[in-house]
């Protein structure tokens, strides 16, 4: 259910989605409070965005003094190359400028860049911006935008939904240092996951369990996939589920131990009725794990393998816990114990389900419960690196 909004919006190319200000200040203060130079004379460059509308490059520019930046570059998308396409006005600002262009305005993407006090106030903000066109599109993946991209420093954006995976190895390609707002779904990509694996990569500071709301066009339309419409200081919003942030920039949040029972604790006391009351945690069929389905559960006693939700990235201590992989289809990290073959899959649907089908129990892990075998949600598999107590 978290990845069908996002999902949706992929399939339909509805991928205009703004960022709201308090919610990039909240993210981008956590990194400060971290390191209080990490923005100071970096080059920011915020990709994929419409400079005009964004409020990732009003946060940057209003706060380029106090972050002590060296140059803020905000590029956007030409309108006529969008795969979703909304009515598109230009701004008053645009039309007053003696560089309007009708033909450029659609066809064209622009660049805002800030390095001085333009205006001559004594201070360098959002009223210094400079723009022109794009000779090009805009498109990330041109000569003009990877330009931009390797002489910048951070990349910060919220990639079009659609094009999540293609960015994100287009921004590592570039070994830059980045921020950037996806799926946790996101989590499982082979583009992804070897780098969280590897504690190159790793979730923002903000808690994602309660979703974000972004800001959506005009003309925006609700279906049955985007029912939470939402009116927030006068402006339409649309609320996705399972939203995080990507990062590669340290912050203090992620290195804070998770408080954790013992596994007998857990099997007394817990919360949780999947594990409150029973004799012991389920061991999977396939790997040489048990199986934690909660992360608050998740004993601080176990000294083996443990296979836990994507949603614990979240909480993930690199001082308290070792990554070893994945429960997947393609074993990458060669953990499994046993592979099915199609005669055991179909014998575990028609087990299950009473009908003919196939079980596809590869693509996780395996469970057997009440003697049927159960495939789990996808897990990652980690164990501690010491003791917690």
């Amino acid at each position: 259910m978290a990845n069908s909004k996002l999902t949706n919006a992929r399939n339909a190319k509805n991928d205009e989605f703004y960022t709201q200000y308090h919610d990039i200040q909240k993210e981008i203060e956590a990194y400060l409070e971290f390191n209080p130079n990490v923005f100071n004379s970096k080059t920011v460059l915020l990709p994929c965005d419409d400079p005009e509308w964004s409020n990732f490059t009003k946060f940057f520019a209003q706060n380029f003094e106090r972050f002590g930046l060296k140059k803020l570059i905000s590029t956007s998308y030409a309108p006529e190359s969008k795969l979703y396409r909304s009515k598109y006005e230009p701004t008053l600002f645009e039309v007053n400028d003696p560089q309007f262009d009708e033909y450029k305005t659609v066809k064209n993407g622009k660049i805002f860049t800030l390095t001085r006090d333009k205006s001559g106030d004594g201070k360098i903000d959002v009223n210094d911006l400079e723009w022109k066109y794009l000779n090009g599109d805009g498109d990330f993946k041109s000569k003009e935008i990877i330009k931009l991209r390797d002489e910048s420093d951070i990349i910060i954006t919220n990639p079009p939904f659609s094009l999540f995976r293609d960015f994100l190895a287009w921004v590592v390609q570039a070994e830059k240092q980045f921020v950037l707002i996806g799926n946790m779904n996101a989590i499982t990509y082979k583009e992804l996951f070897p780098s969280i694996k590897k504690n190159k990569v790793w979730l923002g500071a903000t808690n994602f369990n309660k979703g974000m709301y972004f800001k959506v066009p005009n003309d925006f339309v609700y279906t049955d996939s985007y029912n939470f419409e939402r009116v927030q200081n006068g402006e339409k919003v649309n609320r996705v589920p399972g939203v995080c942030w990507f990062t590669n920039i340290d912050h203090g949040r992620r290195h804070q131990h998770l408080p954790l029972m013992s596994l007998i604790d857990n099997l007394k006391f817990s919360k949780h009725k999947e594990i409150k009351g029973k004799d012991s945690y389920d061991r999977y069929e396939n790997y040489d794990a048990i199986d934690v389905s909660f992360t608050d559960a998740i004993p601080n006693d176990y000294e083996g393998v443990m296979g836990v939700p994507i949603t614990f990235l979240d909480k993930y201590s690199p001082e308290q816990f070792e990554i070893v992989g994945m429960c997947e289809n393609e074993d990458l990290y060669k953990l499994k114990t046993k592979v099915y073959t199609t005669a055991e899959c179909k014998q575990a649907y028609f087990d299950k389900f009473h009908k003919m089908g196939t079980y596809d129990l590869n693509a996780s892990g395996v469970v057997l419960r009440d003697g049927i075998l159960e495939k789990v949600y996808q897990r990652v598999l980690i164990k501690h690196k010491k003791k917690t107590t």
